[in-house]
């Protein structure tokens, strides 16, 4: 059951359209002691009418912000529309946020609500609470420790369903008042370049945005459609792309149990849909080439068989006869056991959040998996673009979505227009105003071009571009990559602003290491190998590998190792795993300059 996507004046009315006809169909999953276990949609509905009732009980006014801190679960999902239902506005926020970035996000936004899951989530958030300029009510889903309740007003989740008896009416009625321009949520930037900015959303960017996204994907035929969860919720792609746009769709969304427990849980779901960022999808292939090599010789010899004759019929568009009988041949040995790792009705991958490597996306769809990368931010709600099933430029994140405008600027950056813009960052209107120009075109801080058949491609963040001492422009994320792409190597950032070459910090794989060190008659310690000549060699020869591909000023001169990963506790990655420069440069800027004073 599809909702008319233009007709639908708000979130919230299209969710109860949906929960109407579809009534006692299983709609969110989740698993618990062991079993996977739905609400219906009329459950839900039920449970979003509860709680926006019991918000409006608890003192929530039309406009008020609710901040929402919960792994992805059912209860994330009704929350997020009963905040709506009730009049106020969602702040979903990371659960890998310290109470220092809670404190940011309480106080930048004047949330009067919070709403939190777990224990160890109340934990960080509580302590946010007591310290904030206005200290908030909060929402336990999950009981919190009474010690970590001193200080704050805490009202638990089966308290403030019950105070939403009697409610429901004016509930009816502020759904029905709801417009498309009224904000839906305000979504805090990952802050890659500084302090997370508040991106103000309205009803009418995440509906349009559905809009396109389906369009897009009815090629494949929309229809029972499983979507399985695995990004935060908190983050704007997974906002739209794993709750919204399946919500508008009537489509079921299991909620992923966690990184280790995916490959289990994609067999034990077989979702049709599934949306991720690069990183996730490189991890599976390092553990698909892993389990091929441990398989020995024939297995492995028809894997890559697999992959090399997909690849040619890709690029060169046919195979010989022959070529072709085997290709074939390979689908029925190789491609449809990659498949059932999957869960065997899988129609597409989406990829977005960030590039995504030419040879991942070739790597995949070589092998019969479908993967579509497209294009976005949080400042467009967020999908901007995307590759259309059967028209799959790899190297490009597709033409832009139905009702989306885009051009590019004289110097190459990407503008973007539609209702799907952002209304503004949340109290900072210049950053607004920078943004934003006068005649709505949002500046996306995003390099690329497009080409003859409309077809978007991504170069570099502009503020990212390095430009060396001889004025060159240098793409650091092509660049890392290629090196990423090794299978020595888990991480990097290029360095060389106004310098005469570059150079590379580089994270070595431990998996890869651990293998090195076994062979080598070395005990398995990262921070000793990191000094080891022989190690360091060997790690030369994997970036020596991709300087061989690169242009004379891409190629990377010296290096430094280090065994610890960027990730998000060290604050070096953001939630969805893009490295933050300024933080990389904070700490190993020393490391990074000393490169350029060591002798030849």
């Amino acid at each position: 059951m599809v909702v008319d996507h233009a007709a639908c004046q708000s979130l919230t009315a299209m969710f109860f359209d949906q929960a109407r006809g579809l009534d006692g169909r299983p709609l969110l999953w989740a698993k618990r002691d062991g079993r996977w276990r739905s609400l219906s949609w009329r459950e839900t509905a039920d449970a979003v009418l509860a709680l926006a009732g019991g918000l409006r009980a608890l003192g929530l006014a039309a406009g008020d912000r609710v901040v929402l801190v919960s792994e992805n679960r059912p209860e994330w999902a009704v929350a997020d529309l009963a905040v709506m239902a009730a009049g106020g506005i969602t702040v979903p926020a990371y659960v890998t946020n310290t109470a220092a970035d809670h404190l940011h996000i309480l106080n930048n936004s004047g949330a009067r609500f919070a709403i939190v899951s777990t224990r160890a989530l109340a934990e960080k958030l509580l302590a946010a609470c007591v310290r904030a300029n206005v200290p908030p009510t909060v929402i336990a889903i999950d009981p919190p420790r009474l010690a970590q309740s001193a200080g704050a007003s805490l009202v638990s989740w089966s308290e403030a369903l019950a105070l939403g008896a009697g409610h429901e009416e004016t509930i009816r009625g502020q759904v029905d008042a709801t417009r498309r321009a009224d904000t839906a949520c305000v979504i805090y930037t990952s802050g890659t370049g500084g302090a997370p900015k508040g991106v103000m959303l309205s009803h009418g960017a995440i509906l349009t945005n559905c809009a396109g996204a389906y369009r897009l994907l009815e090629r494949l035929g929309m229809e029972d459609e499983v979507f399985l969860s695995f990004l935060p919720l908190s983050h704007s792609y997974e906002h739209t792309a794993g709750l919204y746009l399946p919500l508008s769709a009537g489509a079921q969304i299991y909620y992923a149990e966690g990184i280790e427990q995916l490959p289990s849980n994609l067999t034990e779901v077989s979702p049709t849909i599934m949306t991720a960022v690069p990183r996730l999808y490189e991890t599976m292939r390092a553990r698909i080439l892993r389990g091929v090599q441990r398989q020995g010789n024939l297995q492995a010899k028809l894997f890559f068989a697999a992959v090399e004759l997909g690849s040619r019929r890709i690029e060169k568009g046919r195979l010989s006869a022959a070529a072709a009988l085997t290709d074939r041949a390979l689908d029925l040995l190789v491609r449809r056991k990659v498949r059932q790792r999957f869960g065997g009705r899988l129609k597409a991958l989406v990829s977005g959040g960030a590039p995504l490597a030419y040879d991942v996306g070739l790597f995949f769809t070589a092998l019969g998996v479908r993967i579509l990368q497209g294009y976005g931010q949080t400042e467009t709600a967020p999908v901007v673009s995307c590759n259309p099933p059967g028209a799959v430029k790899l190297d490009t994140v597709g033409p832009p979505l139905a009702g989306v405008e885009v051009r590019i600027a004289d110097d190459g950056e990407i503008c973007v227009r539609g209702e799907l813009v952002m209304t503004g960052y949340w109290n900072d209107a210049e950053a607004t105003r920078r943004a934003i120009g006068g005649d709505g075109w949002l500046h996306t801080g995003d390099i690329g071009e497009i080409d003859a058949d409309g077809y978007i491609r991504i170069t570099d963040r502009k503020k990212d571009i390095i430009v060396n001492s001889g004025g060159d422009n240098v793409s650091p994320q092509r660049i890392e990559g290629f090196l990423t792409l090794q299978p020595e190597i888990a991480q990097a950032m290029a360095y060389g602003d106004r310098r005469p070459h570059l150079v590379a910090l580089v994270i070595p794989s431990q998996d890869w290491a651990q293998g090195w060190a076994a062979g080598h008659g070395r005990p398995f310690d990262l921070a000793g190998l990191c000094q080891d000549p022989d190690f360091r060699r060997a790690i030369g020869d994997a970036i020596e590998r991709v300087n061989r591909t690169l242009s004379s000023i891409e190629k990377i001169r010296r290096f430094s190792l280090s065994p610890e990963p960027f990730s998000i506790d060290n604050g070096m990655l953001t939630p969805t795993l893009k490295i933050r420069r300024h933080k990389i440069r904070e700490v190993y800027g020393e490391t990074l300059a000393g490169l350029y004073e060591e002798k030849r």
